[in-house]
């Protein structure tokens, strides 16, 4: 049984609300305005990538973000596993695996060189299962500069 679906413009209420969180689970900036916003550009637009909700007993506990971009490095079109949540209520259950196997397959049929993530530090099942499923740790930082004047930090 598939446990995920392609969201659509009337998911949006309910991505937001487990968006605010998932951020609130990592201590992240949450503007509910700028996130729905985004959340639409992505629906709406496939150039821009895919988002996924994850539904267990109809509700939906969770979500998945892919986004696409370009490296010269990764030899040509690349993609981020931008978010990824599942309600802690439903960890442990194969969600995350289900997850990144559906962004793998998805990637893989656009094309894409090389799939990518982040995970914080303190998230060590995640990290366990990121590098499992062979998600490699790079010698790098992670840096960001925000170019929206609204938005100053995390």
């Amino acid at each position: 049984m598939q446990r995920f679906r392609t969201a659509t413009e009337s998911d949006i209420d309910v991505i937001i609300d487990v968006m605010r969180h998932y951020y609130a689970e990592d201590d992240y900036l949450f503007v509910a305005a700028d996130a729905q916003e985004a959340v639409l550009d992505l629906i709406r637009n496939k150039h821009l990538g895919c988002i996924w909700i994850a539904h267990d007993e109809g509700c939906i506990v969770g979500y998945l973000a892919v986004t696409f971009g370009f490296s010269l490095e990764y030899r040509g079109r690349d993609a981020f596993i931008d978010e990824l949540f599942i309600a802690e209520s439903s960890r442990g259950q194969g969600l995350g695996r289900e997850a990144l196997e559906i962004a793998e397959t998805y990637c893989r049929e656009l094309g894409v060189k090389a799939l990518h993530l982040e995970v914080e530090p303190h998230r060590q099942p995640a990290l366990e299962l990121y590098r499992r499923v062979g998600f490699e740790e790079h010698n790098r930082k992670l840096m960001t500069k925000w170019l929206n004047d609204r938005v100053t930090s995390y």
